[in-house]
């Protein structure tokens, strides 16, 4: 007598997997980190580091659309603080230049 039993570990191809938590916010905080400022870059790379352990504990357990987006955001994060500090290096040249310009003997 044979039972029918469902076989858990064979993956079924009708079942959708769950996004990681953090994929949408990180890929969000990634691109704003290239427009408005580097401190969302910053929060994108923490959890994109959270929800990547997260993903490799457990690889099958999450969308592959997820891991798509988690690393896109990071790479937008990564691009956003890079040109934030470019920008602040300029900015501070800017500043070094403009009062090594002005004369000392103005000041007496």
């Amino acid at each position: 007598m044979e039972q029918n039993q469902p076989d858990y570990l064979t993956p079924n191809p009708h079942q959708v997997l769950p996004s990681l938590p953090n994929a949408t916010a990180v890929l969000v905080l990634g691109i704003l980190s290239i427009v408005v400022c580097f401190i969302t870059g910053i929060i994108a790379l923490v959890l994109a580091n959270k929800d990547l352990a997260l993903y490799n504990a457990n690889p099958g357990a999450y969308s592959s659309s997820s891991l798509s987006n988690i690393k896109t955001g990071k790479i937008c994060a990564i691009v956003g603080i890079c040109l934030q500090l470019v920008g602040l290096i300029i900015y501070i040249i800017f500043i070094v230049a403009i009062f090594s310009s002005i004369p000392s003997n103005e000041f007496r």
